[in-house]
This record gives structure tokens, sequence and C-alpha cells, in this order.
């Protein structure tokens, strides 16, 4: 027979679980938003989609068009093409 204890166990209290802010980004690029991409981005020395999306806070499928779009104007240069990151770099003057 168990000894008869008396009180009763505290029932555990369960956390809510971190909850992570909406990100608000920008779905759509504006004149501001493509005078400042052309501008910053030739300074950045590793460019890739994250680095956009986090610096300019836009889209991730907004920061792949603009990528595009800068590599067809020479402003940046592929590095690696990979089918998941791709990574650019500013363009110099010398190719290697």
């Amino acid at each position: 027979m168990a000894p008869a204890t008396g009180g009763k166990k505290q029932k555990k209290k369960w956390s809510k679980g971190k909850v992570k802010d909406k990100a608000n980004h920008a779905v759509v690029l504006d004149k501001t938003a493509i005078e400042r991409l052309n501008k910053e981005a030739q300074s950045y020395r590793l460019i890739t989609v994250a680095t956009l999306v986090d610096r300019m806070k836009i889209n991730g499928s907004v920061a792949r068009h603009a990528l595009r779009e800068l590599e067809d104007k020479g402003l940046i240069r592929k590095v690696v093409a990979h089918a998941r990151c791709t990574v650019y770099t500013r363009a110099t003057g010398k190719e290697d």
C-alpha cells in the first residue's frame, strides 16, 4: 500500500512556442527601390537572393528577377550557378 501523502502535484505548463513576426516585404519594386538597388548592389561583395531579401526588404521572387536584370545590365556578375542558390558578386573591370 502506498503512503497517503497530501497535496496534488501541479500540472506542467507548456510554453506556446516562439512566434515569428510576419515579414512585410515588398512584392513590387517601385522607382525608389530600383534606384536604391542599382546604387547599393554594386557595393555588395556577396550578392544572393537572401542578402537582397534581408537588406532591401523585398520578396524572394522579386529579388531573383532583380538579380537577373542587374546581371544583364553588367552591374553584377555570376560566380556560382546552382539550382538552389545563385551567387553573384560586384562587376569589376577584370574578368576571371
